[in-house]
């Protein structure tokens, strides 16, 4: 039995904002609740709603920015930056900026819809 797993065929996370979601490993993909990483792309001007989810989110800026608003505070991260958001905590994700923003995201436990808690 071998010791890795070469993810060649990610799961694409359908989406109606215009973001791409490749899940490489995560509960779609490999059955892994412990962890997910993902590669995703945000179009220009895109948001999500307000969410407190059950699972720590570290994100890696590849390219663009990034806008997070955490517990009320507006915090911006760039190309070659990171960020860890502890689980149960309230943010929202979004990309106000001009240019996509390209990045990867892991979630401790793994990403799972019904622990995201989005809002209306």
């Amino acid at each position: 039995m071998k010791k890795y797993l070469i993810q060649k065929s990610p799961f694409i996370v359908p989406t109606t904002d215009g973001k791409l979601i490749e899940e490489h490993h995560g509960i779609p993909t490999t059955g892994n609740s412990e962890i997910s990483i993902a590669h995703m792309i945000a179009p220009p001007k895109w948001s999500e709603p307000f969410q407190t989810p059950e699972f720590e989110e570290y994100t890696y800026i590849i390219s663009g920015k990034k806008q997070f608003i955490i517990e009320g505070e507006t915090i911006i991260i760039e190309a070659g930056q990171s960020i860890k958001i502890e689980k149960n905590t309230r943010v929202q994700y979004s990309n106000p900026f001009d240019e996509p923003c390209e990045y990867i995201a892991i979630c401790k436990p793994a990403f799972d819809f019904k622990k995201v808690h989005r809002e209306e």
